[in-house]
């Protein structure tokens, strides 16, 4: 490819991961016009599988996409990825009831499972091996950090000015657009062509990761931790993952080869990732929770707490790519950007009824120059390590686990929650706080509190072992280069 056309290639795939950021959080701002046109009497009840409908099937497909990248090529798959997901948003735009529109948005995770993912092979294959970095992960991890806020906002305002439906008519003409210049304009290596797909592999990553995410969603919710409905899911969960575990040790092409773990950058980069994905998870979830609870915000308006995390991230991510390309170490980023994560946790982590809200303001943003050092940056690590038949694999690997740490970090730290405020608060449920009034609302709000900070300081704790991790990595300057020994 020209230079040109790999500049054109970069800008498809930044547009595709803002397709794919954009529509992760869109549907926030609306599902109550969703629910007053679909369903009003039952809707809020099925509001939880709206979502959870497009992170289960996109995370369930994700070790398969990055196979089907290395034995087919990244052009094909990205492509097939973003028809999937284009349908997906027409059937959802056109969806007549609650349940068709939950059923057409996991049609619309099984692509969006790809736009991300895929588009960083994508991209890495793009970039000139003898640049220094990788494959733009850092790009993406900025236009990540924009999408977290934008979408939200967007979307209140096409639901507000338009119509809900065109939040996912609005994918469309870019999609298209994206299909096009995916067509015409990049020219990437065809895959090994291998065949023997390893299906029962995929089958059980799936599962896994199903189980897992279910798991997160319905403890201390829908059942509770000690509940045989969630134990007997654990037990299954865990059953998968050992048959996943043989099944990759003996099939002749693993979905998720078992020799990319003896690479140690990719073993740590793993690791690392997912981390950072409980360390987001204990961060965003719990503040949003602290805001609503403990100091009445509205839900609408504890959103845009999250900007200045998102400024956090898009800035430093724009520095350190630069810091990176003259020669600053990869390693030193990763570490100050733990180090900076676990500092703002820990911070949060201090704070009490009264603490000033701009105070948590300026501890997101510490958290989000924190974070921005990280997402996207381990990208470029384990894509710098990764066998070239393995790029694929070893890219949507690293999201896996960043996703597979949120839904563990969910879980985790709403048992903890939901223990330390019982011990605190016996006989009162967390869901009545805001009904209480008086001293006995103060009382319940004071042991709240102190069940969310022992979260953030247990999120805390999460990303000093991410720094401890970070300080063993010794990541390669190129791709195909071996990272000198420890």
């Amino acid at each position: 490819m020209t230079e040109p056309q790999r500049k054109l290639g970069m800008l498809l795939c930044l547009v595709t991961i803002v397709l794919a950021v954009l529509d992760m959080n869109i549907v926030s701002a609306a599902t109550v016009p969703m629910v007053r046109d679909l369903d009003p009497v039952h809707g809020v009840d099925r509001l939880p599988w709206l979502v959870s409908a497009f992170a289960l099937a996109a995370t369930a497909l994700l070790p398969l996409y990055g196979k089907l990248c290395d034995l087919y090529g990244a052009k094909r798959v990205l492509i097939g990825a973003v028809g999937t997901f284009l349908l997906g948003s027409a059937l959802c735009g056109a969806a007549g009831s609650m349940e068709q529109l939950i059923a057409f948005r996991a049609v619309q995770g099984i692509g969006g499972g790809g736009l991300m993912s895929v588009t960083m092979v994508v991209m890495a294959q793009l970039k000139d091996p003898d640049e220094n970095g990788g494959g733009g992960g850092g790009a993406g991890g900025i236009v990540a950090g924009g999408g977290m806020v934008v979408g939200p906002l967007i979307g209140g305002l096409l639901a507000d000015h338009l119509n809900w439906r065109w939040i996912f008519y609005v994918n469309l003409p870019i999609g298209l657009v994206v299909l096009a210049g995916a067509v015409l304009v990049l020219r990437l290596p065809a895959g090994t062509g291998r065949r023997g797909l390893d299906f029962l592999g995929a089958t059980l990553a799936a599962a896994f990761a199903t189980g897992l995410m279910l798991i997160a969603e319905w403890g201390g919710r829908t059942y509770g931790w000690t509940s045989p409905q969630l134990l007997g899911l654990a037990a299954a969960t865990l059953l998968v993952f050992v048959l996943f575990l043989r099944r990759q040790a003996t099939a002749p092409e693993p979905v998720l080869p078992l020799s990319l773990f003896r690479i140690p950058e990719i073993r740590i980069g793993f690791a690392l990732q997912g981390l950072a994905g409980m360390g987001m998870m204990g961060a965003i979830m719990y503040v949003m929770l602290y805001l609503q609870v403990a100091r009445g915000v509205a839900a609408t308006s504890a959103g845009l707490y999250l900007i200045p995390m998102a400024v956090g991230m898009t800035v430093t991510g724009l520095v350190v790519d630069r810091l990176t390309a003259r020669g600053v170490s990869v390693r030193a980023v990763l570490a100050v950007g733990a180090a900076c994560s676990a500092a703002a946790l820990l911070l949060l982590g201090l704070s009490g009824p009264g603490t000033s809200l701009w105070l948590v303001r300026a501890e997101l943003l510490l958290l989000g120059v924190g974070m921005g050092q990280l997402i996207g940056h381990l990208i470029t690590v384990v894509q710098l390590a990764a066998p070239a038949h393995h790029l694929g694999v070893a890219t949507t690997g690293v999201r896996f686990f960043q996703t597979l740490g949120s839904a563990l970090g969910a879980a985790v730290f709403g048992t903890v929650l939901a223990r330390v405020f019982a011990s605190a608060e016996p006989g009162v449920a967390l869901g009545a706080v805001d009904r209480l009034t008086g001293a006995a609302r103060e009382h319940a709000v004071a042991g709240f509190v102190d069940a969310v900070d022992t979260v953030f300081l247990s999120a805390a704790g999460v990303m000093v072992l991410a720094l401890l991790l970070a300080l063993r990595l010794r990541p390669a300057a190129k791709r195909g280069e071996r990272a000198p020994a420890v």
